[in-house]
């Protein structure tokens, strides 16, 4: 996704420090953060936020993060924390490699990836958010019950990710190779995902698990 610069967005999230960690403050105190000890899912990569603020607002019961490095879209996710009044979302301007740095060891209950970049060069592989070093990332954040959802139109990167994970030691939970062609009630569309199941994209769902004892 190409992203229109926008110069001021910067200083409007820095406006907001108790909604945005911009250089770290709450790093290895995310639980403290919040104003109740609820459970944590993080989104990484939420552009412009209509997947994680629609689940904050329905599920008040849980402490959600919204981690996205791009300044020029992550302000469109505060708007909507904003708007909705959510106390329940807070948001990491940073990138993933930086998870373990924010979120000490099981801390997390389940991770969202949602359309990541597919990377589809083979030379980049190690970008994606299913290559090894970030499973190593979200198994060290993770209960032992954690979960991660992951979502895609590439077909290549559902491929890629299914593999890699099982080769890491990951086993899947549920899988689905046409998404809304089983009209599941309970999905959240992304602005990304709502644009591209309209032109007939197929999108891919998986939920994995680590294995407590590899």
């Amino acid at each position: 996704m190409r992203v229109r610069y926008k110069p001021w967005a910067e200083d409007y999230l820095k406006d907001h420090p108790d909604l945005v960690d911009m250089d770290g403050t709450h790093a290895g105190k995310m639980t403290e953060w919040f104003d109740k000890t609820q459970p944590i899912y993080i989104e990484i990569g939420s552009g412009m936020g209509q997947f994680i603020t629609t689940l904050a607002a329905k599920h008040p019961e849980i402490n959600f993060v919204s981690m996205e490095r791009e300044k020029s879209v992550m302000y469109k996710v505060l708007d909507k924390v904003k708007e909705l009044e959510l106390t329940n979302l807070k948001m990491i301007c940073n990138d993933a490699i930086e998870l373990n740095e924010y979120f000490k060891d099981g801390e997390v209950s389940r991770i969202y990836l949602n359309f990541s970049d597919p990377w589809p060069k083979k030379r980049h592989a190690k970008r994606r958010l299913t290559y090894h070093t970030f499973l190593a990332l979200y198994e060290q954040i993770l209960k032992d019950d954690g979960e991660i959802h992951f979502k895609t139109d590439n077909r290549g990167l559902f491929a890629f990710s299914l593999e890699s994970m099982s080769q890491y030691g990951m086993y899947f939970t549920k899988l689905n190779l046409n998404l809304h062609e089983e009209d599941d009630e309970d999905n959240i569309l992304t602005e990304y995902e709502k644009k591209f199941s309209e032109k007939g994209s197929r999108i891919y769902r998986m939920e994995a698990k680590f294995h407590k004892n590899k």
